[in-house]
C-alpha cells in the first residue's frame, strides 16, 4: 500500500499540482475568513467549504467547472439554514438529514455536475451537525462560504488553472437504464437506507457524535457502482481510520491545540487527501481522520477517548452500507463490471478507427481525446474489479483471471498511447498494411463485445511504427477472449 502511493505514475505531476493547489485555496479561504473577523466556527465551515469546491468540482472543461463552483452556494446555503433551524427537532433533522443523502446520491445520475452539488449539499448538513450550528450564526456562516467559494475559486481560475493547458478531461458517465435498472435510482435507495442504519446505531452509541456513522455511510457510496466496490471501500475506510487514529494520537494530541503546529498538520493533512485521493483510498482517509483530529483539537474537545468514538461510528457507518448494498436492490459486481469493459473495448474501437482516419489523412480525426477517455475508462474498470483481487478475497480462479484482463487491458492502453505517439507526426505514413490491421482491431473489438471468440493471427515483427503497435494491440485483445470468459461460460465475476 505504502509502495503503490509513491511509486503511482503522476503524468505531468498532475496529483501533484493538485494537491498543491488545494494547499494554497484553503489556505487562502482560512485567511480571508479571518481578516473579515469570521469565529473559529466560521473560519472551519470555510476552510470545508474551499476544501469541496476545490475536490469535488470535475467537470470535463474549465467553465464546466467554474458554472458548477458557482452553484455550490446555491444548494449549500439552503441545506446550511434548513440543518441550522432543525437542530432543536431531533426528528424532523434526522428526517431531512436522511433526505438530503438521498437526493445527493440521486444526483448523480446527472454526471459531474450533479455528483458535486450532491456532495456540497451533503457536507453542508454534515457540518451544520459536526459544528452544531444555530440560526443566529447563519449570516457569519454564509459569508464564510461564499467568500471561501470565492477564494477557492480565485486559485482555481485565475492564480493557479493548470487544466487550461490540458486536453478536456474525459470524465465517463455512470452507467444507464430507467426506473429501478438504473444504479443511481438504486444507490439512492442504498444510500438512504445504510444512512438511516448509521443514524439510529450511531445514536444509540452517542448522542453527539452520530453523524459520524451517517458520514462514513456516505463517503463509502461515493464514486462506487456495485456491492463489490462499496463493500471494498467500507473496509477501506475503516482501516484508513485505524491508521489515522493511531497516528493522531502520536502527533496531534501533544499539540493540545496549538495554533501554529496544528496548522502545519493541517496543511500536510489537505495535501495528502489531494495527492492520495487517486490512488490510494485507505491512505486518504487515514489523512482525513488526522484533519478531523486537528479539528477536535483546536475546538478543545480532542483526546483518546474521542478517537476511540470515531472509530466505533466509522465501523457502525460501513457496516450500514454493507448492509444496504447486501440486502437492498443489490447491483452486482460483474453487471457494473461488463459494463465498464464493453465501453473500454468500443473506445479502443473509435480510438483506432481514429487514428486510422488521421494516418489516411482526414484533416480533423485526432484519436487523442478518445485516448484519454479509455485512461478514464481503464480506471473505472480497475475500481470496479477491486473486489475481485483483494487480498482477502477466497476465488483464487477468478482472481487470476481478473488479474489477467487487467493486465491485457493495460496492455491496450500502451498500445494506443504509443499508436497517437505515432499518428500525432505529421510526416506518419499509410499504406495499405496500416487499413488492413486497425479494421482487424476493429472486428476483434466487434467481437469480443458480441460474445464471439477472437481469431488469433500470426504476424511477422513490423518495423513500421503504428503497424507494432496496431499488432500488439490485436494480439492483446485475441488474447482478452479467454478469461473474459470462463471455459464453462461464466462471467469474469460473480453475481
Amino acid at each position: 500500500m505504502l509502495k503503490r502511493v509513491f511509486t503511482a505514475a503522476d503524468p505531468g505531476r498532475t496529483r501533484l499540482r493538485f494537491a498543491a493547489r488545494a494547499v494554497l485555496g484553503i489556505g487562502l479561504a482560512v485567511v480571508v475568513c479571518g481578516l473579515a473577523g469570521h469565529s473559529l466556527t466560521g473560519t472551519v465551515t470555510g476552510g470545508l467549504a474551499a476544501l469541496l469546491a476545490l475536490f469535488t468540482v470535475t467537470d470535463a472543461t474549465v467553465r464546466g467547472q467554474a458554472v458548477t463552483t458557482a452553484l455550490l452556494p446555491a444548494v449549500g446555503l439552503p441545506v446550511l439554514a434548513a440543518a441550522a433551524g432543525l437542530q432543536d427537532h431531533p426528528v424532523a433533522r434526522d428526517l431531512a438529514f436522511l433526505a438530503v443523502v438521498g437526493l445527493g446520491v440521486y444526483a448523480r445520475r446527472w454526471g459531474p455536475r450533479g455528483h458535486s452539488l450532491g456532495v456540497f449539499a451533503f457536507m453542508t448538513c454534515f457540518a451544520a451537525q459536526f459544528l452544531h450550528a444555530r440560526t443566529d450564526q447563519l449570516p457569519e456562516l454564509y459569508a464564510s462560504v461564499v467568500l471561501s467559494v470565492l477564494a477557492a475559486a480565485a486559485v482555481r481560475f485565475g492564480l493557479w488553472c493548470y487544466e487550461r493547458r490540458l486536453p478536456p478531461a474525459a470524465v465517463p458517465a455512470p452507467p444507464g437504464g430507467t426506473g429501478l435498472a438504473r444504479v443511481t435510482t438504486r444507490q439512492a435507495i442504498q444510500a438512504t437506507a445504510g444512512a438511516g442504519f448509521a443514524l439510529v446505531v450511531g445514536q444509540l452509541v452517542s448522542g453527539q457524535r452520530w453523524y459520524w456513522a451517517v458520514g462514513a455511510t456516505w463517503w463509502v457510496f461515493v464514486n462506487t457502482a456495485s456491492r463489490g466496490e462499496t463493500l471494498v471501500r467500507g473496509f477501506r475506510r475503516v482501516l484508513g481510520t485505524v491508521i489515522g487514529i493511531g497516528l493522531a494520537l502520536l502527533v496531534v494530541v501533544p499539540v493540545h491545540g496549538d495554533a501554529l503546529p496544528a496548522a502545519l498538520i493541517l496543511a500536510v493533512s489537505v495535501f495528502g487527501i489531494f495527492y492520495t485521493a487517486a490512488v490510494s483510498y485507505t491512505w486518504m482517509m487515514l489523512w482525513v481522520t488526522l484533519l478531523a483530529a486537528v479539528l477536535y483539537g483546536l475546538l478543545g474537545v480532542l483526546g483518546p477517548g474521542l478517537l476511540a468514538l470515531r472509530l466505533v461510528e466509522t465501523g457502525v457507518g460501513a457496516l450500514g452500507a454493507a448492509l444496504a448494498v447486501t440486502l437492498v436492490l443489490p447491483v452486482t459486481t460483474h453487471r457494473v463490471t461488463d459494463a465498464w469493459i464493453q465501453r473500454a473495448l468500443h473506445c479502443v474501437h473509435a480510438c483506432t478507427a481514429q487514428a486510422a482516419a488521421r494516418l489516411a489523412g482526414v484533416p480533423d480525426a485526432d484519436p487523442a481525446p478518445k485516448a484519454a477517455e479509455l485512461e478514464q475508462l481503464l480506471a473505472r474498470v480497475r475500481l470496479s474489479v477491486a473486489p475481485l483481487v483483494h487480498p482477502l478475497n477466497p476465488m483464487r480462479g477468478r482472481k487470476r483471471r481478473a488479474r489477467r484482463v487487467l493486465a491485457l487491458l493495460d496492455d491496450c492502453a500502451r498500445e494506443i498511447r504509443g499508436l497517437v505517439a505515432v499518428v500525432a507526426d505529421p510526416e506518419a505514413s499509410h499504406d495499405a498494411r496500416l487499413t488492413a490491421a486497425c479494421r482487424r482491431v476493429e472486428a476483434a473489438v466487434e467481437a469480443l463485445t458480441g460474445g464471439r471468440d477472437v481469431a488469433v493471427r500470426t504476424a511477422a515483427a513490423a518495423t513500421e511504427p503504428a503497424l507494432a503497435h496496431l499488432h500488439g494491440l490485436e494480439r492483446a485483445l485475441a488474447e482478452l477472449a479467454a478469461p473474459l470468459r470462463a471455459p464453462s461460460g461464466s462471467p469474469l465475476v460473480g453475481a
